[in-house]
């Protein structure tokens, strides 16, 4: 099939039927989760893509609300995990337990909260490396290994990690080689005065808003699916690569900000991560092609947290989303056709 022309899927869910059930699940969500609506936007994106995403926020702002909420909407397995110093990788995976069966005494395993299909890694950098590390093969691979026994996730499996801006002790920053398997990191910005006045008229009456359910997890796998499906033009699939190696300091391409502040720039998912961010938004636009357009809208989430900024950039207080925004601004799409 020729990339360039927007062919039929072959999947049973049709383009119109996609984006129809994702605005009835942003509708649904809005119902609980005032304003925001880039936020929810993004968290569908990334459960979507089959990938995962993280916020960054003060505490307060929703963030449970919205994971759980989405789990309500879509019928879906949901389990929290508030991450601490002392939390430890067993409390996620689970473990062996020893247990009575027919007069004798054998192992079995306790799955852990991992094990759901919406799981919400709270504070997830209050926790140890070692405990953040025992979620990097359930995010890559969809499976858990415990004793060398393999353990797969039920479909769809989605991480929203959260993790607070605040410099506090006790926390340890998420080492690049996880941040990278987050689809997109999302900012989420404290709301406006009306819908402060909104939130409070919501959660303080006699009667609290509830969402009612408009998709299964099966109807989640089908949209998933058809996202993979969705062809993408040689000429646009170059220019998401061309704003990737825009962002490494010694990639021609690069801007003077990029050579001068950043240490390292986004790896192959970087890549991998416009393409599916922009299939789904070509969708939820009501489109079987994905377009530049697309790309661009994506950038922002889904390379903030993949640029590496050295240490002039730090002392500077260079921002990677304004390292993003310059490659945007000076990366014509004409340049790359």
């Amino acid at each position: 099939m020729d990339a360039t022309t927007a062919a039929e899927p072959t999947d049973r869910l049709a383009p119109e039927a996609f984006a129809e059930r994702a605005r009835a699940i942003e509708a649904e969500v809005g119902k609980v989760i005032v304003g925001q609506r880039e936020l929810v936007r993004h968290t569908l994106v990334g459960l979507l893509a089959n990938s995962h995403v993280l916020l960054e926020g003060v505490p307060g702002l929703g963030k449970t609300m919205l994971v759980r909420t989405i789990a309500d909407v879509i019928d879906c397995n949901f389990n929290r995990i508030q991450f601490t110093p002392d939390l430890m990788p067993a409390d996620i995976t689970g473990t062996n337990i020893l247990v009575e069966e027919g007069g004798s005494r054998v192992f079995r395993f306790q799955p852990g909260p991992i094990f759901a299909n919406l799981v919400l890694a709270d504070e997830i950098n209050r926790a140890t490396p070692k405990t953040q590390s025992s979620l990097l093969e359930a995010m890559q691979e969809h499976q858990v290994t415990v004793a060398r026994a393999r353990y797969p996730l039920d479909p769809p499996f989605f991480v929203l990690a959260t993790q607070n801006p605040l410099e506090m002790e006790g926390t340890y920053p998420l080492p690049e080689a996880q941040l990278d398997r987050f689809l997109l990191k999302v900012m989420v910005p404290f709301p406006a005065e009306e819908d402060l006045v909104a939130i409070i008229d919501r959660t303080m009456g006699a009667e609290s808003p509830q969402a009612n359910q408009v998709a299964t997890a099966v109807e989640i796998v089908e949209m998933q699916q058809l996202a993979r499906a969705v062809p993408i033009a040689p000429h646009v699939t170059a220019y998401a690569v061309s704003l990737l190696s825009a962002t490494h300091p010694d990639n021609g391409r690069a801007p003077s900000i990029v050579r001068e502040y950043v240490r390292y720039g986004g790896s192959p998912r970087g890549a991998q991560a416009l393409v599916a961010a922009g299939k789904i938004l070509a969708l939820l636009d009501g489109r079987f092609s994905v377009a530049i357009d697309d790309i661009r809208a994506a950038a922002l989430p889904a390379l903030r947290h993949r640029v590496i900024l050295n240490f002039e950039g730090e002392a500077e207080g260079i921002s990677s989303e304004a390292i993003v925004r310059t490659i945007l601004d000076e990366l014509a799409p004409a340049s790359v056709e």
